[in-house]
């Protein structure tokens, strides 16, 4: 089983995690149609360590209007890799990945860690991120219906980004438009998101980051992965704080054993807790490098 415990033994799970305090934030933290482009063109805005480009959309059936904010890696614009193309990571919650002032509890420092992977390993990597839908978001990021949380909205968010968002990337950057070349990583309902769409349209996404993922949500995700036919190269990186609350080391442990079961190698599955996490950007943004690492990894 490729689940592993960071700060304690494994034998750490058998006595604690039925004692984690009762997560109450969880739900507050949280087709080819045609693509109508605000009229407004790309803005720049600049952050401490990158510009980041803004571009708004309307996501199609739901008729709201989305920013769509995209940090291009230091080597972009090196004029000896003009004929270069780049993996992207699609990524939710765009408000909270590159600015401090932006953000709903604290920055993702998504474009400080990857500068400082493209001096360091030389890996150098779009992210695209979506803002989420404010009061419209566990919603947005639901691909089934829930009793407390209403209507599932999910395959219209996701359709946004595969049917919209993806080809404007692809046609407007220097990207490595395959499946291999593109991830999506999410938290909490993103990351439920994430795993949807990696396994939905494993011919767009090979990669996904889940982290702090709400598989409590809905027993549709578990049914909805055991009939699912997933390519032996996608990759799951899955990661759970030992403080987020009581049912997410368990429901990790049991989609990890899902995806085991699918036959998904040790090489493209690791599921892991971080023993002091809890369900916070604290926890996210020491996962996002590590997440990036293994995912991207040769």
């Amino acid at each position: 089983m490729t689940l592993t415990f960071v700060g304690k033994p494994q034998h750490w799970l058998k006595n604690t995690f039925y004692c984690l305090v009762a997560l109450s934030l969880i739900s507050c933290s949280e087709r080819q149609a045609t693509a109508h482009e605000s009229s407004t063109s790309e803005n720049t805005h600049h952050s401490l360590s990158a510009d980041i480009i803004e571009k708004s959309f309307t996501i199609p059936g739901l008729s709201r209007d989305r920013k769509v904010r995209i940090y291009l890696p230091p080597a972009y614009n090196n004029t000896k890799q003009e004929q270069t193309r780049f993996p992207v990571i699609y990524m939710h919650d765009g408000q909270n990945l590159f600015d401090e002032k932006t953000s709903y509890a604290g920055e993702w420092q998504v474009d400080e860690t990857l500068n400082k992977l493209s001096a360091s390993h030389g890996l150098n990597i779009i992210v695209v991120g979506i803002d989420n839908g404010s009061e419209h978001r566990m919603n947005e990021l639901s691909p089934w219906p829930h009793d407390d949380f209403g209507i599932a909205e999910g395959d219209a968010y996701l359709a946004f980004i595969t049917d919209v968002v993806k080809p404007y990337i692809d046609q407007q950057y220097r990207t490595l438009d395959d499946a291999e070349n593109t991830a999506m990583i999410g938290s909490s309902m993103g990351g439920l998101m994430t795993h949807y769409a990696i396994i939905k349209h494993p011919d767009v996404f090979g990669k996904a980051g889940i982290f702090s993922p709400s598989y409590w949500f809905s027993e549709e995700v578990f049914r909805f992965t055991e009939r699912a036919d997933i390519p032996q190269n996608s990759r799951f990186y899955i990661s759970v704080g030992g403080k987020e609350g009581e049912s997410m080391v368990p429901y990790a442990i049991r989609m990890t054993e899902a995806l085991e079961d699918k036959q998904v190698s040790q090489q493209n599955l690791f599921s892991h807790v971080v023993e002091d996490g809890e369900h916070n950007e604290a926890l996210w943004v020491g996962e996002f490098e590590n997440a990036v690492l293994w995912l991207f990894k040769q």
